[in-house]
């Protein structure tokens, strides 16, 4: 563990007595799509940049997303938009590690957003329940190694390259079968090589090396990957094709819309969790998806 994770570890055992236990993997809500709150401790994410980066900030608002009805609260220390830089290991753990830490010791489910090995390890030692790496643990070549050890739950998302190269990648005959089949083969080759099956997820990695005509494609056939049999995840919210759909020049907060019609759309073909940034919106649009369903028995 490195010394932000270790030192962070120190302090929650001092104050263990005013802790609330934390949310289990296994104690997750079953029976309808979950809502994951995404919150960025970043300078340059696409959406909030900068607006959550001080950790009391960033503390209240995972707050806020979990009374407004997220059931997890994502939270990540480096943008991964497109043309974002890399930044040092340390500087993403002295971001988000305080944030988790905090968040599960008031009894919050979290998950951590990151492709570095050591953040996973150190954000699961503070209390995160999910590591959710975008490359699938292909960028981080200990990160496989990693959730064995911690036997995380680990989401795989579908990736091909890093945000500076990523768009120069996105080239396909056919989106849906391509993507699935990646997706596919990275699945088997970290069970292959010991990682627990029944603690994967997935995500076809939306606008990870896809243009819209390919987002909308692998929305459009989200059948093929819950074929699969592992939950399957989307992350559509606030993205430059939602953008698309709004007029140009529009808040990004204009997007919320959309994307919450989205989350619907993707909860009634199967999708096991949404990763929006507007939580009460999208709660609404899955209630309304789950009367919708309801009603057509």
């Amino acid at each position: 563990m490195t010394d932000v994770g270790a030192a962070f570890s120190r302090r929650r055992r001092s104050t263990s007595a005013t802790e609330v236990a934390p949310p289990k993997w296994e104690t997750l809500p079953t029976g309808r799509t979950l809502i994951m709150g995404v919150l960025n401790v970043t300078t340059d994410s696409f959406s909030d940049g900068g607006r959550w980066l001080r950790s009391e900030a960033a503390i209240a608002h995972g707050v806020e997303l979990a009374a407004a009805g997220a059931d997890l609260i994502d939270v990540g220390g480096e943008s991964t938009r497109p043309g974002a830089r890399r930044i040092p290991v340390a500087e993403e753990q002295s971001r988000v590690i305080p944030v988790i830490g905090e968040l599960a010791r008031r009894g919050i489910a979290v998950s951590v957003d990151t492709m570095n090995a050591s953040t996973a390890e150190a954000a699961v030692e503070a209390g995160a329940l999910i590591v959710n790496d975008v490359s699938g643990g292909l960028s981080d070549e200990a990160m496989r190694d990693t959730i064995i050890r911690l036997d995380a739950p680990f989401l795989v998302s579908h990736w091909r390259g890093h945000s500076a190269t990523m768009n120069s990648k996105a080239i396909y005959a056919d989106v849906v079968k391509e993507v699935s089949h990646e997706l596919e083969y990275r699945v088997a080759e970290l069970v292959v090589r010991g990682v627990n099956p029944d603690k994967l997820l997935i995500d076809p990695g939306l606008g990870f090396a896809k243009n819209s005509e390919h987002n909308w494609k692998i929305l459009g056939h989200l059948d093929r990957f819950t074929r699969i049999g592992l939950p399957v995840v989307i992350g559509a919210s606030r993205k430059r094709f939602m953008g698309e759909l709004v007029p140009e020049g529009a808040p990004m907060e204009d997007r919320d819309f959309v994307s919450a019609v989205t989350a619907a759309l993707a909860a009634g073909a199967g999708a096991w969790a949404v990763r929006v940034h507007d939580v009460e919106t999208t709660k609404a649009a899955l209630a309304v998806a789950e009367q919708w369903k309801t009603g057509a028995r």
